[in-house]
């Protein structure tokens, strides 16, 4: 996983608000840190005496269930001014004025960073859980737990049999103080940052059941004019005051429409995926169509087929011609998918997600003196991390051979100078001058990087992707 994805991960609050009563019931607020509050919770709903690994299991469920409420703003989404309640009926038992037992505190001290979800999702899990005999549920049994101990089954193993066998327990996770609560200014046009992001990418996935909204191509955490008219759209189609500006009503207006296609408050939520914040297909990709999209697409098979033996490369055209089509009807026999021969979103994230399992299998010496293959997020004015700076050294090598390619400062900042050596850059190659770093960008500057620090460079017009000269044959 790269760093950009890392902007939508969970991270484990300070403090926790907990409504002492059901939701719609006029009852106190109190804001406890978080994790007292998880010892206070797993004082209240299981026993000290259990097996350690009984214990173990329940306090991840419960921070678990904790950590969905908040990340999915179930609460705060409706217009209420908590993160959870004290019933047993809607959340966990929770009561300020009783003792936590002490190897519970232990417990939850050692743990209370840590989550689980399901295997290629970000959200944490949805982890229902009941006591196993005056109720059942479709989740954990904590009483069946205390028996799974006994048996020897470890914290995980225990989980697993409740949640089912892609459950991963999530170590470490960062703690922020700052919860997901509405922009404290309002997102616009020129808007930059995680928060921008995280719109981004509630609004492309509400657009899968609401049509009339469209894709924004890329959630990279830009508000430009593709965000803005999905916003637009967004405000016309619920009511709201069409000014294209994501101001408190439009933003918890997206998390709870978010919430309602997700089902977020179901146990088998979807959750989100990494590639829903990687890589977005504006529409279904299909023979006849031609452009940048269908080059990114044949990058990527191409890239997959050289680590394969089920099928080969392609020409990088941008036209999906038949070859294109027999390559995507091949790769999708290969990932257990029907070959239709058309690259529609479930296609497109296998392909993304088997790249992304390529790349990030290497080892760090395989590319010692070489380039990196395109690190999965295209990279634009505005962009920021290890993956810029690589690609600013990558540029710095460049334009110590074409006077055309200015030298930058390696900072990881894609500012105004990185953006005018990559025009200067697609100029030179015979690329699309747009600015922007595609998949086709990427590998034509680490080619030429690679002749470069090889030995083999070659001059003006022997490019990757262009035509031989008449006058250098």
């Amino acid at each position: 996983m790269n760093a950009h994805t890392q902007l939508l991960l969970p991270t484990i609050p300070e403090k926790i608000v907990v409504h002492l009563g059901e939701p719609g019931v006029d009852a106190p607020n109190v804001e406890v840190g978080f994790i007292d509050y998880i010892a206070n919770v797993a004082s209240r709903e299981v026993y000290p005496t259990w097996p350690e690994n009984a214990l173990i299991a329940n306090v991840i469920a419960e921070t678990t269930f904790a950590l969905n409420r908040l990340y999915t703003e179930f609460y705060r989404s409706k217009g209420y001014d908590f993160d959870i309640t004290s019933s047993t009926r809607f959340d966990q038992a929770f009561d300020p004025g009783k003792a936590v037992y002490d190897n519970i505190a232990m417990i939850a001290d050692m743990y209370f960073n840590g989550y689980i979800r399901r295997n290629g999702n970000v959200e944490p899990l949805f982890a229902l859980y009941c006591d196993g005999i005056v109720t059942t549920c479709g989740g954990l049994s904590q009483t069946g737990s205390v028996e799974l101990a006994n048996r020897g089954l470890t914290p995980i193993e225990i989980l697993r049999y409740y949640y089912g066998e892609d459950i991963e327990f999530v170590e470490n996770v960062d703690i922020s103080t700052k919860t997901d609560t509405s922009p404290k200014i309002p997102l616009r046009l020129g808007s930059l940052g995680n928060e921008v992001e995280i719109l981004q990418t509630r609004l492309n996935r509400i657009s899968a059941n609401y049509p009339s909204i469209p894709k924004i191509p890329l959630a990279d955490g830009i508000f430009g004019t593709e965000t803005e008219s999905a916003v637009r759209a967004f405000q016309e189609v619920f009511g709201l005051e069409t000014d294209g500006i994501v101001g408190p009503a439009t933003w918890y207006e997206i998390r709870q429409k978010y919430n309602a296609v997700k089902k977020l408050n179901e146990l088998l939520s979807e959750g989100i995926n990494y590639d829903e914040v990687s890589l977005q297909l504006p529409e279904d990709l299909r023979p006849g169509m031609r452009g940048l999209y269908v080059s990114g697409l044949q990058y990527f098979l191409n890239f997959v087929s050289a680590f394969t033996t089920d099928f080969t490369d392609i020409p990088i055209t941008g036209e999906y011609d038949a070859p294109t089509e027999q390559l995507v009807a091949d790769f999708q026999n290969y990932a257990g998918l029907v070959p239709t021969g058309i690259a529609d979103q479930l296609t497109w994230s296998a392909l993304f997600d088997a790249y992304r399992g390529i790349i990030t299998d290497f080892p760090p010496s395989a590319f010692e003196g070489i380039a990196r293959p395109f690190p999965g997020i295209v990279l634009r004015l505005g962009s920021r991390g290890e993956d810029v700076r690589e690609l600013q050294s990558y540029i710095n090598v460049l334009s110590g051979k074409y006077a055309a390619v200015p030298t930058l400062a390696v900072d990881g900042i894609y500012g105004t100078q990185t953006r005018d050596a990559i025009y200067a850059i697609q100029s030179l190659l015979g690329l699309t001058v747009d600015g922007t770093v595609d998949p086709l960008t990427w590998a034509a500057i680490a080619d030429t990087y690679n002749d470069i620090v090889a030995g083999t460079y070659r001059g003006p017009g022997q490019f990757p992707g262009t035509l031989e000269r008449e006058d250098d044959r």
